[in-house]
C-alpha cells in the first residue's frame, strides 16, 4: 500500500511533506500519521483508497479542483481509488491517512454488513463533518503515536463500520449478533493471547485463532469480556509487568518480555495505567517488601 503510485508515494516525493510515522499491516492496509505546510499536492489517479482526519490546523487547506472550501480539525476526506485531486497548502496542519486496497475495502465491507461488495458505493468527499468517522481515524492517529498495531487494527475496522453505515455512504445497517463467543472459543483465545504476551500480537491473529472476522471477534469479544481485545491484552502485558518488577531484571527487558516495542512504550502506558513510572512502582514494591517482615 505504501508506493509510489498511492497517496502515501506522493507525499513521501514532497520536500514539505513530513512523516511523523507510518504502519504497514500487509494485506492492503496502511497508516501514516503526517505534517505539511507551504505546499501543492496533486494524487493523479492514485492506486489504492486514502481516508483522511485533519488534527491540527487545516484552514490554510484548499482543495485546487473543486469548491474553494478550507479545512479545519476533524475535517474528513474521502480519496477514492482513481480519483486525481489537488491541493494548495498555505499553513502547517498535521493530518492522519488511512490507505485501503481496493479488495481489502471490500472484504471488510462483505465481512462488517453481510453484504455483497458490488454494493459498495464509495464517493469522494472533501472537508465532511462527519464525527463517528473522525473518531475512527482519530484512533488510528493514537494507535500510530505507539506503534500499536492492534489498536491500529481496531480503529481500521470502526471507521469501516461507521463509514457505510453513514446515510452518505450507503446507511448499511449491521447484521445482528446474538450472544457473545462460545466457551471453548473465549478460552482458547485467552490462552492464545497468554502464551503470546511478548509477541505483536494482531486482531488478524485472533480472529484466525477463534475462526472469526475481525468485526465480528472484536464485537463478540466485548460482549463476553466486557472490555476490547486490545484493552484486555494490554491489561495482562500490565499485570505481568507488575509482577516481574517486583524483582531484580532491567526495565528495559521487562518491556520486551511484556511484549512493549521499548522501555519508553512501556514507561508511557505504565504511567497512563498507574500514575507512577515502572521505577516508581518498583521502589514502592521494594520498600513495602522490605518493610513487611519488621512490621
Amino acid at each position: 500500500m505504501l508506493n509510489t503510485a498511492s497517496v502515501f508515494g506522493s507525499l513521501s516525493a514532497s520536500s514539505r511533506a513530513v512523516s511523523l510515522g507510518a504502519l504497514d499491516m500487509g494485506s492492503g492496509r496502511a497508516a501514516a500519521l503526517w505534517s505539511n505546510s507551504h505546499d501543492r499536492m496533486r494524487y493523479e489517479r492514485p492506486d489504492g483508497h486514502a481516508f483522511s482526519c485533519y488534527l491540527r490546523g487545516g484552514d490554510g487547506t484548499r482543495r485546487v479542483d473543486g469548491k474553494r472550501l478550507s479545512g479545519r480539525p476533524g475535517a474528513v476526506c474521502i480519496m477514492p481509488q482513481g480519483a486525481s485531486s489537488e491541493w494548495e497548502i498555505t499553513d502547517r496542519f498535521d493530518f492522519v491517512h488511512l490507505y485501503l486496497a481496493d479488495d481489502e475495502l471490500k472484504r471488510l465491507f462483505s465481512e462488517i454488513f453481510d453484504r455483497d461488495a458490488r454494493l459498495m458505493l464509495l464517493p469522494e468527499a472533501t472537508f465532511e463533518d462527519a464525527p463517528r468517522i473522525a473518531d475512527g481515524l482519530g484512533r488510528l492517529a493514537t494507535a500510530l503515536q505507539s506503534d500499536n498495531r492492534i489498536l491500529a487494527e481496531q480503529a481500521i475496522v470502526s471507521t469501516v463500520q461507521h463509514l457505510f453505515s453513514d446515510h452518505r455512504y450507503g446507511d448499511h445497517n449491521l447484521r445482528q449478533l446474538r450472544g457473545g463467543l462460545a466457551a471453548h472459543i473465549r478460552r482458547r483465545l485467552l490462552d492464545y493471547i497468554e502464551a503470546h504476551l511478548q509477541s505483536q500480537i494482531s486482531l488478524r491473529d485472533l480472529a484466525a485463532v477463534a475462526d472469526l472476522s475481525e468485526f465480528h471477534l472484536q464485537r463478540m469479544f466485548k460482549q463476553s469480556c466486557g472490555i476490547s481485545p486490545y484493552g484486555y491484552l494490554l491489561n495482562r502485558r500490565m499485570e505481568r509487568a507488575r509482577l516481574m518488577l517486583t524483582g531484580a531484571e532491567p526495565i528495559a527487558q521487562i518491556a520486551t518480555a511484556c511484549g512493549f516495542s521499548s522501555q519508553s512504550h512501556l514507561t508511557r502506558a505504565f504511567k497512563t495505567m498507574t500514575g507512577m513510572t515502572p521505577l516508581a512502582y518498583r521502589l514502592m514494591a521494594n520498600g513495602i517488601a522490605c518493610e513487611l517482615p519488621g512490621s
